[in-house]
C-alpha cells in the first residue's frame, strides 16, 4: 500500500489533500517538512504530500529553502481548496465560547467571522493539533478552527462551516517522490519547476528570462530569496508551463543557463486540472 508523508497532526488539510489526491493510501504524519522528507527518503514512506502556496496566504515560509537541499523530486500537484470548520466538545455553543484555538494562517483566513462573534485567537502550532487540544480540555468555552476531518478525528461537534474569508482559498501541494525519468513529453499539458542563480552582473536576470519570452515559455511562478547569508548572492524559484525536451522550453533553458551560476530542475510533471480553472476529474 502507498504510504504519503506529510507535516501536521491526523485531520490536518496536508493529510486531507494526501487522501483526495490518494484515495486509500495510509497517511503518515510528521512533526516538520524535513521529517517528511526524511521519511521518504529512508522507504518510510513513497511520497510526501508538501504545501508550497495558498491563494491567499502566499508562500509556504520555508519551502523555498527547502526544495533545493533535498535529493526528492516533484512528481505532481494537487490543489485543495481549504474549508475550515468551527468545532467544540459535544455540547459547546458559539454563544457561551470565548476563546478560538488554531494556526496563525487559519486564525487570520477566518478574521472576519472571529471579529463578529466576538471571540479571541489563541495561536496555536497547527489546525488540527488544535483541534485535538480543544478535545483534551474539554472545555465549551474553548473552540478550534481546523478542517472538518479534524473533528471527526478527535470527536467535536461542528458549529459552524465555510467561515473562511475567502471562498476561493486554495492551497497547492506538491507530490516528492525519489528520482526517477521525468514523464515523456507529449499527450498533456506539463509544469517545468526549476531554481537558478543569476550572475552578479547589470541586467542578469533580464537576461536570464528574456529567452522565455522570444519562445513564448508561460511563467508562472518566480520568486526570489537570499542565500549563502549574502544580499548579493539570489535564487530563484520557478514554475513554467512546457516540457524541457519540448523545443521552445529546451531553448529558453540553454538560454536562462548561459547568465546562470546554478540551474537545477526539481521536477517535471502534469498539470492539474485545477491549475487552468478545471475541476478535477
Amino acid at each position: 500500500m502507498t504510504v504519503v508523508a506529510y507535516q501536521g497532526e491526523p485531520g490536518a488539510n496536508s493529510h486531507m489533500a494526501a487522501l483526495e489526491a490518494f484515495p486509500g493510501a495510509d497517511a503518515l504524519p510528521c512533526a516538520t517538512f524535513e521529517d517528511a522528507f526524511a521519511a521518504v527518503d529512508g522507504g518510510e514512506a513513497q511520497l510526501a504530500m508538501i504545501p508550497i502556496d495558498n491563494t491567499v496566504a502566499g508562500r509556504v515560509a520555508d519551502i523555498h529553502l527547502l526544495l533545493p537541499t533535498t535529493n526528492l523530486q516533484i512528481i505532481g500537484e494537487h490543489f485543495l481548496r481549504i474549508r475550515f470548520s468551527l468545532m467544540g466538545v459535544p455540547g459547546a455553543t458559539l454563544d457561551g465560547a470565548r476563546e478560538v484555538h488554531s494556526h496563525v494562517h487559519a486564525l487570520a483566513q477566518c478574521r472576519g467571522f472571529i471579529r463578529a462573534h466576538g471571540l479571541t485567537p489563541v495561536v496555536a502550532g497547527d489546525t488540527a493539533g488544535s483541534a485535538r487540544e480543544v478535545a483534551e480540555w474539554a472545555d465549551p468555552a474553548k473552540l478550534s478552527i481546523a478542517p472538518p476531518l479534524a473533528a471527526e478525528r478527535y470527536g467535536l461537534e461542528i458549529l459552524a462551516s465555510d467561515i473562511e474569508d475567502h471562498q476561493h482559498n486554495t492551497t497547492r501541494f506538491v507530490i516528492l517522490a525519489p528520482p526517477r525519468d521525468f514523464p515523456a513529453a507529449g499527450g498533456e499539458p506539463f509544469v517545468t519547476s526549476f531554481v537558478f542563480r543569476v550572475r552578479n552582473i547589470p541586467a542578469a536576470l533580464y537576461k536570464a528570462l528574456g529567452g522565455f519570452a522570444t519562445n513564448g515559455v508561460n511563467m508562472t511562478r518566480l520568486e526570489s530569496y537570499m542565500v549563502d547569508g549574502k544580499f548579493a548572492a539570489t535564487m530563484f524559484m520557478v514554475d513554467v508551463e512546457g516540457h524541457p525536451d519540448e523545443p521552445p522550453l529546451a531553448r529558453a533553458l540553454e538560454e536562462l543557463a548561459f547568465f546562470s551560476t546554478e540551474l537545477r530542475i526539481l521536477g517535471v510533471f502534469p498539470a492539474h486540472p485545477r491549475r487552468f480553472g478545471q475541476d478535477a476529474p
